[in-house]
């Protein structure tokens, strides 16, 4: 393996150094439980407090709206079973069919259990019909709205605004799954009415186990941990502290220097796809080119497998995926690229190439160097192409 280009980032990123190093005193020095009642763990609860409202000035939020977990699919649970349970049985639940299985999983657990579950649909390049989103509301008494900001696989954006809006117009409580957008695009929760909002620390350079989420005052909805009475006792277990504060430092990280730094890598991003659609024959984009985040790019090689180009780049040293991590073990195609209606010759060889702050123009050179390769040796061995009979795909 010569080097290790990494473009999985919507998978995970590098821990940042700023956020790594802001972690060491947490161990071994400031090694308090912050909910101590001592001088000791005191000083440590200080350090909590002053993360919390770094995070806060992340989104634009009160700092007491701010709920520390262990990850995006905790507070996507979170906010979903919680209001679920708060509203009881009665509660209609409205999410979409693109959604991250942290989000899709929970809601068809409670359709399972007797309550309403709606799953919009997307068009061809996955936007969602707000209008669909109206006509669900209409005569809902008790509705949940739960939609990402941003697609993990293709990068879509949806409105957000323009759906809690929605939601505000019909008296729904409307959750968002932001963790992509975090550190992509600014987060303003006093500009976008949401109720609730997940992130993921992981996700923006910050270590894997913290992610938050936000609620704003006044929404309803019972605690998913139950224990002690942290977290304002709205999320029990004793608080991360290490990873809180590198938490804290990523959003500094981030808030700083995010214009900069995704002008770069979309410039990036645009000459990967620039070269892959100039290199390679029979590819396709998926999703919003329009409307989509600075770093990711989705592509549909035809006729081949996605899993068997990222094996081989993988041997090259080029990490890439074919959709979401926390479905990688399903040999299924991607249900986002299903449901945008990708047609069956491109659905399997759907890859995804997602950029972060730590890539550069060499990365770029050596993907575009060897991708071809790998398409064409694939193609070779295909039994499939253009000229094949078209009923062999039905």
């Amino acid at each position: 393996m010569e080097r290790t280009v990494y473009l999985d980032n919507n998978a995970t990123t590098q821990v940042a150094p700023e956020a790594r190093d802001v972690m060491t005193p947490f161990f071994d020095k400031l090694y308090g439980n912050p909910s101590s009642m001592h001088a000791f763990g005191g000083q440590v609860a200080r350090f909590v407090a002053r993360a919390r409202e770094e995070v806060a000035q992340f989104i634009n939020s009160d700092p007491d709206e701010i709920i520390f977990t262990s990850c995006a699919t905790e507070s996507d649970n979170t906010a979903i079973r919680g209001t679920a349970e708060y509203f009881g049985k009665d509660t209609k639940i409205i999410t979409t069919a693109v959604e991250h299985p942290a989000v899709l999983q929970p809601c068809r657990r409670l359709k399972a259990m007797g309550h309403k579950v709606v799953e919009l649909p997307v068009d061809s390049v996955g936007r969602l019909d707000t209008d669909r989103l109206r006509a669900e509301l209409k005569g809902t008494r008790n509705a949940l709205v739960t939609a990402m900001w941003a697609n993990n696989e293709t990068g879509t954006l949806f409105p957000i605004e323009e759906i809690a809006g929605i939601c505000k117009e019909y008296g729904a409580i409307c959750h968002t799954d932001a963790v992509q957008v975090a550190g992509k695009i600014p987060v303003d929760v006093k500009k976008v009415p949401v109720d609730m909002l997940s992130m993921s620390g992981h996700k923006f350079h910050a270590p894997k186990g913290i992610g938050i989420l936000y609620v704003r005052k006044g929404a309803r909805l019972k605690p998913f941990m139950l224990g002690g009475h942290q977290e304002g006792g709205r999320r029990a277990g004793t608080e991360n502290v290490p990873y809180i504060v590198a938490l804290a430092k990523a959003c500094e990280l981030a808030r700083l220097g995010m214009d900069a730094e995704n002008a770069r890598i979309a410039a990036l991003r645009d000459r990967l796809e620039a070269g892959i659609l100039a290199k390679c024959p029979n590819v396709r984009v998926n999703g919003d080119r329009a409307n989509r985040l600075s770093n990711t790019l989705n592509v549909s090689f035809e006729y081949i497998e996605g899993e068997a180009i990222a094996y081989h780049l993988s041997d090259l040293g080029i990490c890439i995926s074919t959709g979401s991590a926390c479905a990688s073990g399903s040999l299924d195609p991607s249900h986002v690229i299903r449901a945008m209606g990708v047609p069956f010759i491109a659905v399997h060889g759907s890859v995804r190439f997602s950029l972060s702050r730590y890539n550069t123009d060499a990365d770029i050179d050596y993907v575009l160097d060897n991708l071809p390769g790998v398409v064409k040796k694939l193609r070779d061995l295909s039994p499939f192409g253009p000229d094949s009979d078209p009923t062999t795909f039905k």
